[in-house]
């Protein structure tokens, strides 16, 4: 057996395209997760607060149609960008989020505009045809990266180069929400927008003169000649074809459910009830633009520390982890990440919630580029695009129905708005027709009043420690972080799976020389 490269040698026999698609990637990063940061806080935030003030639900239906478009549009585009090209497919998805990022940032005039004429629910439908855009221009993106990452790694590199791939997709998602924060101060959501739409534009010049059209495989007999149609009916069939394949992107759709909440819902979740006042000096050290000036830390940061952390720490562990099966460093990270998630929402201190998400943070670090790197290795070698965007699958479930249940959960048990109206209905007997007049920005107050929580000023630092101690009695009242638990069992439920997945692949894979089997079945544990 051939002695294993160093490390500096691996990073060093990395071609140039491995770099180039990376810095791509960071460019992307940069623009969809500056959006991502925000967008979240922008879609429920009152007009007062230039927010589109729409309901949890709203947002999850939102989140789930972009996860869709978002993740199962890469199980053909993948075909046609082995088919057409690489480059062309770059171009058509920087061309869709720019209009998406756009639609987005002009998403609260345009909807003013339309409730003018009457269109009461015209934000949730100008938002979500901004989020189709953005969505399919980032499906369109990811497989010829992906496919790049694929064909310039080997075995022996893979797990390497995906380490090294996601170490800097995340410095485009640690800056991203450094940049949002300062970019949308308080309430300039659309500041966000715009720096997003000009980022993605900037990503055309690598695109044009820098990156490689990758090499194509020589195409299996009858393939050259199939047609757009035919390329897309093969693109499912192929899939369909690999049972073990597909049982495992199921496997994993479980865990993503859990997973992605971590962006999509904390946010809100920490915006509404968890204290950061406690961690806000440290914020501030670094700017003070991450802190509100109520003196809480900007949710965004909060959420960064995953980012933060995986640029410090990811190539570190996908140098340990390089040692051990693909299968069992992805259980590992799936039982770390799976306490650090439930953690991070068990409790209202800002400080726990941060070690929680670092901890979450090692589990992914583990889990998430060797679920790519695995994907990457068993695909046919022209089939790497291909096999890249099937590995946006378990995301679409996952992410998809995340939001949906997610969204529809918290609006029923976690909404602080919605709790606080119970409370003054339930506990208080005040009239339902006068707490439902309240307009949403003001149920905070009317809570404080009606609990006699004394206001030692109007400075936003005063008034946010009323509603502290309003909180607080919500929080015991009616444990909203029971949302955390009820998500974490699909946490455990895919877990499970793949430590059975696992030994039913060992079991594969020694029996393989025994009867004959296919080399497959031996790659399933690389």
């Amino acid at each position: 057996m051939a002695e294993k490269q160093s490390f500096m040698a691996q990073v060093k026999g990395l071609p140039i395209n491995f770099w180039y698609a990376n810095f791509m990637e960071i460019l992307e990063r940069l623009a969809f997760f500056g959006v991502r940061a925000i967008s979240a806080l922008y879609l429920v935030k009152s007009a007062q607060e230039n927010g589109l003030g729409l309901s949890f639900d709203d947002k999850g239906e939102i989140y789930m149609i972009w996860a869709l478009l978002q993740c199962l549009v890469p199980m053909v585009s993948g075909g046609y960008t082995e088919r057409y090209g690489y480059k062309k497919s770059l171009y058509v998805a920087f061309t869709l989020n720019i209009i998406g990022y756009l639609g987005m940032a002009f998403s609260l005039q345009i909807s003013q505009h339309f409730q003018g004429l009457g269109w009461e629910s015209s934000g949730y439908w100008v938002f979500m045809a901004a989020a189709c855009f953005v969505g399919t221009g980032t499906a369109i993106f990811k497989p010829p990266v992906h496919g790049t990452i694929a064909k310039t790694t080997t075995e022996e590199t893979s797990s390497l180069g995906w380490g090294l791939f996601y170490w800097v997709v995340n410095i485009g998602g640690a800056l991203a929400p450094m940049c949002a924060a300062e970019l949308r101060g308080e309430i300039d959501w659309s500041n966000v927008f715009f720096a997003a739409a000009i980022v993605t534009a900037l990503n055309f010049l690598p695109a044009i003169f820098l990156y490689r059209e990758p090499e194509k495989s020589p195409p299996k007999e009858g393939e050259a000649e199939k047609g757009p149609l035919g390329i897309f009916v093969s693109s499912i069939l192929t899939l369909f074809k690999d049972a073990r394949f597909v049982l495992f992107l199921l496997i994993f759709s479980c865990f993503w459910l859990m997973f992605m909440q971590l962006w999509d819902l904390l946010p809100n979740f920490i915006d509404e009830w968890v204290d950061t006042s406690d961690v806000a000096p440290v914020f501030n050290w670094f700017s003070s633009g991450w802190v509100l000036e109520n003196g809480q830390t900007k949710p965004e940061m909060i959420i960064n520390i995953d980012a933060i952390a995986i640029i410090a720490l990811v190539i570190f562990v996908s140098w340990i982890v390089r040692r051990i099966s693909k299968l069992a460093a992805m259980v590992i990270g799936m039982l770390i990440a799976l306490v650090g998630f439930v953690g991070a929402g068990a409790s209202a201190m800002g400080w726990l919630c941060c070690l929680m998400i670092f901890i979450f943070s090692i589990g992914e670090m583990a889990c998430s580029p060797t679920f790519s790197a695995y994907v990457g290795l068993i695909a046919p070698a022209d089939k790497k695009a291909l096999y890249m965007g099937y590995s946006n699958i378990p995301f679409a479930i996952g992410w998809a129905l995340g939001n949906k249940v997610g969204g529809s959960i918290y609006e029923q048990i976690s909404s602080k708005i919605n709790l606080a109206r119970d409370y003054m209905i339930d506990k208080l007997g005040m009239a339902r027709e006068t707490v439902d007049a309240i307009p949403k920005e003001k149920v905070m107050d009317e809570l404080v009043k009606a609990l006699d929580i004394p206001v030692t000023g109007e400075t936003p630092v005063a008034i946010e420690a009323a509603y502290q101690q309003a909180t607080v009695v919500l929080w015991n009242t009616y444990d909203p972080e029971m949302v955390w638990y009820y998500l974490g069992i699909f946490g455990v439920i895919g877990t499970v799976g793949m430590i059975v997945f696992y030994f039913l692949s060992r079991r594969s894979a020694a029996a393989a020389p025994a009867d004959g089997g296919d080399s497959g079945s031996e790659t399933t544990e690389s």
